[in-house]
């Protein structure tokens, strides 16, 4: 399975990490083990923690793990619990942090899991099976203004009342149980020159999957997280896939390595004041990777490095 899944920034994140062999590393999304493979490689003497939430993608990357070594160990947990899971564990400081965001290649082409809006299949799309709360539950239970919130908000749809209203209307005759019957009613909802344009799916689709998996919510709380857990000269890498995670993402980061604007043009800065990181680059796919793998089009690498207590 894992075979089938390209690791979007895969070498400049595994650099940007700067790994020793005696670190002690955090993926936050071990997915099918493309970037925590590598990580593993390069920390022969340290240890890995790998969480996820999703039993197949677990079970497929912990053989490609024990593959190369058995210093690591696989919680199953939405990484918005990152901090108590590993104090759980013992683990207060860490030497790097990865987050990759994107939506797993295998989750996207798995019918049964709902993600695709290529193919057809039960609204579902929750990254963590065990939960309630389901694509299907949001579409056919979410009130017109609350769809329109979300298809705005979270997919930046600009026909997002005329989709909304399409679905309210079309589940008084019958529930939408499944993904093409919804894709089916958007394109319905927009103009024909939207259609040819691209998939009038994408933006919605992307927008319930936010909300059926909290994600934004759960990434903001698990950033700051991950920050807090860094040893000096430790680093956080994020890989991002649409603006709104990118702009979270910025937000924090830029909030952590900046001056207060009170002292920022003060001639001397006290020390106790002097930012606890330093924001260290942004990076978007080359145009190899991009032209090999088309789900790298929209990613960034954002990269944070803690400099003092």
């Amino acid at each position: 399975m894992f075979s089938l899944h390209k690791s979007v920034l895969l070498e400049e994140a595994i650099a940007y990490l700067q790994l020793k062999e005696d670190a002690i590393i955090v993926d936050c999304t071990l997915g099918y083990g493309g970037h925590s493979s590598e990580i593993l490689k390069r920390i022969p003497k340290g240890h890995l923690y790998a969480f996820d939430q999703d039993e197949e993608a677990i079970q497929s990357a912990r053989k490609r793990l024990e593959e190369i070594a058995p210093n690591f160990t696989i919680i199953k947990s939405n990484f918005v619990h990152l901090k108590e899971q590993l104090e759980a564990l013992g683990v207060t400081k860490v030497n790097g942090i990865l987050f990759d965001l994107g939506v797993s290649s295998p989750q996207l082409d798995e019918e049964e899991r709902g993600f695709s809006f290529h193919k057809d299949a039960r609204l579902d799309m929750r990254m963590d099976q065990s939960q309630e709360k389901d694509a299907k539950l949001v579409v056919n239970t979410y009130s017109y203004e609350e769809l329109v919130s979300i298809f705005r908000t979270y997919g930046e749809e600009k026909f997002a009342p005329r989709i909304a209203r399409k679905i309210v209307e079309a589940r008084e005759e019958k529930k939408i149980d499944s993904t093409l019957e919804l894709v089916e009613l958007i394109k319905q909802s927009v103009p024909e020159k939207y259609r040819r344009e691209h998939h009038p799916a994408r933006k919605v689709f992307q927008a319930i999957r936010i909300e059926v998996n909290d994600e934004l919510y759960v990434f903001e709380k698990a950033l700051e997280d991950a920050l807090e857990l860094l040893t000096i000269n430790g680093r956080v890498c994020v890989i991002t896939f649409h603006s709104l995670e990118d702009s979270i993402c910025k937000k924090i980061m830029r909030k952590h390595s900046e001056l207060p604007i009170e002292v920022k043009h003060l001639p001397i800065i006290p020390e106790e004041l002097e930012p606890k990181y330093h924001y260290i680059k942004t990076i978007q796919p080359s145009k190899e990777e991009l032209e090999e793998n088309r789900r790298a089009r929209s990613a960034k690498l954002r990269v944070i490095e803690r400099v003092k207590e």
